[in-house]
């Protein structure tokens, strides 16, 4: 079965309406779990395209934005939000195995401290409110302590832990320096702040 042919497939066993999704009687367990899997992705990838709908229509059609706006049934500040962030993060840059709300706790940041927090909250599958705390800890931790200036530090290591590193740095398509800096960073992470909490689940109120 093709890709093509796999999605019509799913979405002739489910319909998504205004109201919810709605299952036929007698899926298979296989074509339940290719559902969740495209309402996951779906799921997410909403709030980004509301963003860029936003970030082109404030460039594209000022005078009628706001009349736009009101074609959808979201706040006005949240759609602000979703384009503020959007405009923040180019698509490149995006990580598909987070949200936009992760991404909003680290958008007023510089972007090299942005891609750093959001790689380590992709590497330990962090919760939005995880991410959240962590950053707070960080920021309140540097205004405690001395500037960030950049230092040299030299560790003598044996040639076969060298190599070893090496390796692990290629396997995570990064640069020696750049492997050990996130590795070291991950320790004294769990070190000073705490191992990950789990998930937490976010209910909305109705």
């Amino acid at each position: 079965m093709t890709e093509a042919s796999g999605s019509r497939a799913v979405r002739a066993k489910a319909r998504v309406t205004p109201r919810g999704l709605q299952l036929a009687p007698g899926i298979e367990f296989d074509a339940w779990t290719a559902i969740g899997r495209r309402v996951a992705i779906i799921a997410n990838a909403s709030a980004w395209c509301l963003g860029d709908w936003l970030v082109y229509g404030e460039r594209a059609f000022p005078a009628r934005y706001k009349t736009a706006l009101a074609a959808t049934s979201l706040d006005y500040q949240t759609l602000r939000n979703y384009a503020w962030v959007a405009r923040r993060f180019e698509v490149s840059r995006r990580r598909d195995n987070l949200s936009l709300q992760h991404h909003a706790e680290v958008a007023a940041l510089p972007e090299p401290e942005q891609d750093l927090w959001l790689h380590r909250a992709e590497r330990s599958h962090w919760s939005r409110n995880e991410l959240r705390r962590r950053v707070g800890a960080a920021r309140r931790a540097s205004r405690r302590g001395i500037p960030d200036s950049a230092v040299r530090v030299s560790v003598e290591v044996t040639r076969t832990r060298e190599q070893r590193w090496r390796e692990a740095a290629d396997a995570a398509h990064q640069t020696l320096p750049e492997w050990i800096a996130t590795a070291v960073d991950a320790a004294a992470d769990a070190t000073l702040i705490g191992p990950p909490h789990a998930p937490v689940e976010l209910t909305q109120r109705t």
